[in-house]
């Protein structure tokens, strides 16, 4: 029952993330607010036309609601609560019909919204078909477990039929159980979500939604000059190596550029040969030249993706200095360098990254590296190593949760998904 959309007020932003979620896989949303709200406070995913806008009665008599804050059992009952809350719940019934989920936030429990949980209770009793999905924001209140509680001040701690409560972490939901007295398993976990691309820029908005970038635990960017110099094909075998030795998703996105030293589509085929050999799949290599940037992906585009990675290879031939290892740290990379390149070793040293020896070339020397019993074998004793390095760096693994764990994908596919397409409804309390 948002009287407005402002962002600070957190189930306004949880709500967008689960619109989101909802339009994102073609399920059709009727979103019910305050008939005060004005449209012009719209912003982000509430705009979308996609969403059936309902407004909602919040007058009695022709006057507004003043909506009381009811928190606690002892503040007194307004003379004119039931008739108002009768008001709202006959205007729920009509705009509630034909749906098969409702989900409330924060109504069953805020003392500010006691007149609408009992006119969500007034509809309810009149649509037993209607499940609901009341999530909660705020911390369970156990004070009143065991004692009574007058009515209406007891809806707050009373269950409604053909509902599950759900809490935005595991370690609520024995207290939401016991404020609402609900049993168990009634409860579920519906944790809040990051949806990282929100500020990131339209070109990696775009890559990210034609190749599933944001699929991958282990995320690698390399930008640079198409040229055999790059070294593009060790940066594949090193990524297909990851990939084996673990049971993650790896992707590996070259943000390349043109060059002359080699046909680019002979060398982008070799690299994606290479890759596959080493156990990658072809959708794991990406170029973003084949995503409409030929002459390479703008710099902010660039620094965008490095945001959304967590690890960093540079396997590179020759370099001055290596300015896309200090972006890619300053984004939180973990860091993979050819040791053999002087201006490599020495940023490597001062940022504690993790050393390879490719083939270099630098101030009057020309080094080729053999590999015993092979360069596979390399590949994958090193492997093992960045893995368990990056799994012990707390920032970088966090970083490796955030995007995938707590993505609006993950939270629909494995918590919200199977609450609004249950087929076994909670019986009724």
């Amino acid at each position: 029952m948002f009287n407005s959309l402002s962002a600070i007020y957190s189930p306004v932003t949880i709500a967008a993330d689960h619109i989101r979620m909802l339009l994102a896989e073609g399920v059709d949303v009727r979103l019910l607010v305050s008939e005060d709200l004005k449209e012009e406070e719209r912003w982000g995913i509430y705009l979308d036309p996609r969403i059936e806008w309902v407004q909602v009665c919040n007058h009695y008599k022709g006057k507004q609601l003043t909506w009381r804050d009811y928190n606690s059992t002892k503040i007194p009952i307004h003379s004119t609560f039931m008739e108002e809350a009768r008001a709202v719940g006959e205007d729920l019934l009509q705009n509630l019909q034909g749906l098969d989920v409702c989900i409330l936030y924060d109504i069953l429990f805020q003392g500010l919204y006691l007149l609408h949980n009992i006119a969500v209770r007034y509809a309810a009793e009149r649509l037993p078909e209607l499940r609901f999905i009341a999530f909660s924001n705020s911390i369970p209140d156990e004070s009143l477990v065991g004692k009574p509680v007058p009515w209406p001040h007891s809806a707050r701690y009373s269950p409604l039929s053909n509902t599950d409560y759900v809490y935005p972490a595991l370690c609520g939901l024995k207290p939401l159980s016991r404020q609402c007295r609900v049993p168990l398993e009634r409860c579920h976990v519906l944790n809040n979500s990051l949806d990282i691309l929100e500020n990131i820029c339209d070109e990696v908005k775009n890559l990210a939604g034609k190749t599933g970038l944001l699929d991958a635990d282990i995320l690698i960017v390399y930008p640079g000059r198409l040229t055999t110099g790059k070294k593009f094909e060790k940066a594949v075998m090193l990524a297909g190596a990851i990939k084996s030795v673990s049971t993650y998703e790896v992707k590996i996105i070259f943000c390349e550029y043109p060059s002359a030293d080699i046909q680019a589509l002979k060398y982008k085929s070799l690299i994606k040969e290479k890759g596959i050999a080493a156990g990658l799949q072809e959708e794991d290599i990406i170029f973003t030249s084949d995503y409409g940037y030929p002459d390479g992906l703008p710099r902010h585009a660039v620094l965008d993706l490095f945001t959304l990675s967590n690890l960093y290879l540079c396997p590179s031939y020759s370099e001055a200095f290596g300015l896309s290892v200090l972006e890619a740290a300053s984004r939180g990379n973990f860091l993979v360098l050819n040791e053999a390149v002087p201006a490599l070793e020495e940023l490597g040293k001062d940022l504690g990254a993790y050393f390879l020896r490719w083939d270099a070339k630098n101030f009057g020397f020309s080094t080729k590296e053999s590999y015993h019993p092979s360069e596979e074998a390399y590949y994958e004793v090193n492997s093992k190593r960045i893995l368990i390095a990056m799994e012990h760096n707390s920032v970088i693994f966090a970083k490796m949760k955030v995007r995938k764990r707590y993505s609006p994908k993950w939270i629909y596919e494995n918590q919200l998904k199977v609450l609004i397409f249950k087929t076994d409804s909670p019986t009724s309390s």
